[in-house]
């Protein structure tokens, strides 16, 4: 029998809801902006009514609505400079989708391995460990901003490496990577002869002095599995669509294999699948809005956890997260155990550091940024409060 995926994010719910009653709980955990004050934006909310209106309750094509391919095929074009057609483009129920998608046609034995940054967001551990792949780490320096360790990167490719994984802007450190980085990480691929799989569903969330820059544009020769999707950029997590498309892909078999997983689901969701074909085309103002207040918050945060006795920060330049470091001292033995002794103590659910990496994610807990800045404020005093105590 498989083992449990284990979620560092969601898995403090169990406690939080046990305590809801005597306490006020601060969700710190999930990326969900329409939690706080964002909201969709409206010409979003009058496509989907549009799209009901206009009887889209039918089953639309597996690989995606038509409208919608040829909407990412025009941004990926023009954003990313890809080079790519409609039949390289998959659209799916959000990103988690297409991870199951890709690992479980892809992984053929327990000697297959990932290659992935540490910290990482926890699915590529868990989901691709569900489906026996053998994970290895590369190092993210918090030294440096929580860029990759190229020598790290090197040194942890084998002979059985199958892919290469990016997450850019990073989950959960919110850093940024150079164009320089990316061609460096691109050109260790491409001596390696691995398949890049790029994880660029914040690309939109860039507040820190740094320009974004897509793996597409970089990449030349090398296979490169791009994942995308609409939940952050434009306030729609609830609404599950994402996408994922293939550059370079001469492996007919897996990306075939992918492709009739889509078939057996049937399809996304098709009244969202339409409405999401104007997101693209329609006003882009709430971005602009978004990073402003991101932005912000940020700011916020990296200074008043760098305030807080025993907590340090880095940070972030993008996405929504942040990854301080705690000195447990002997108060906690672990990271885990900080998080949970927080929550029960406070109401505060930080997911703890170690399911985003053992080694380097060790010490560490992830908040996001969505807050309004008097809530975080609120939540932080009782965090300052909690780590003056004496034990």
């Amino acid at each position: 029998m498989k083992k449990p995926i284990k979620s560092p994010i969601r898995d403090l719910l169990k406690i939080a809801k046990q305590i809801s009653s005597e306490k006020k709980i601060y969700p710190f955990n999930i990326g969900d902006p329409n939690k706080f004050d964002f909201d969709t934006p409206d010409y979003l909310k009058q496509a989907l009514i549009d799209a009901v209106k206009g009887k889209a309750g039918h089953y639309s094509n597996s690989e995606g609505d038509d409208e919608i391919i040829e909407a990412i095929l025009k941004r990926e074009l023009r954003k990313n400079e890809a080079k790519i057609s409609k039949d390289d483009i998959l659209v799916t129920q959000g990103i988690s989708e297409a991870l199951f998608f890709l690992f479980a046609s892809s992984i053929d034995s327990k000697k297959d391995e990932i290659l992935i940054p540490e910290p990482s967001y926890p699915p590529y551990i868990g989901v691709s460990s569900f489906f026996g792949a053998k994970i290895k780490t590369y190092k993210l320096d918090e030294e440096k901003e929580w860029e990759p360790d190229i020598d790290s990167i090197r040194d942890s490719i084998t002979k059985n490496t199958k892919f290469l994984v990016v997450i850019n802007p990073n989950n959960p450190t919110g850093a940024v990577y150079h164009k320089t980085m990316l061609k460096e990480i691109a050109d260790i691929a491409a001596e390696y002869k691995l398949t890049i799989i790029s994880d660029e569903i914040y690309d939109e969330l860039i507040f820190g002095n740094v320009s974004y820059v897509g793996m597409a544009s970089i990449v030349r020769d090398n296979p490169l599995i791009v994942l995308n999707g609409f939940s952050k950029s434009y306030l729609i997590p609830g609404w599950r669509l994402g996408y994922m498309y293939f550059q370079n892909f001469d492996d007919y078999n897996l990306k075939e294999t992918i492709f009739s997983l889509a078939r057996a689901r049937l399809s996304a969701s098709t009244p969202i699948m339409k409405a999401c074909a104007k997101a693209y085309s329609g006003p882009q103002d709430h971005i602009k809005e978004m990073n402003k207040k991101l932005k912000e918050r940020a700011e916020f945060a990296f200074k008043r956890f760098n305030e807080i006795e025993n907590i340090s920060t880095v940070k972030p330049k993008g996405a929504f997260y942040i990854f301080p470091k705690v000195n447990l001292g002997k108060r906690w033995k672990t990271d885990e155990e900080f998080c949970i002794d927080l929550l029960r103590n406070t109401g505060i659910i930080f997911p703890y550091g170690s399911g985003f990496g053992s080694k380097y994610g060790k010490n560490h807990f992830r908040s996001i940024i969505l807050p309004p800045i008097e809530i975080m404020n609120e939540a932080f005093d009782k965090l300052e409060a909690f780590m003056k105590r004496k034990v």
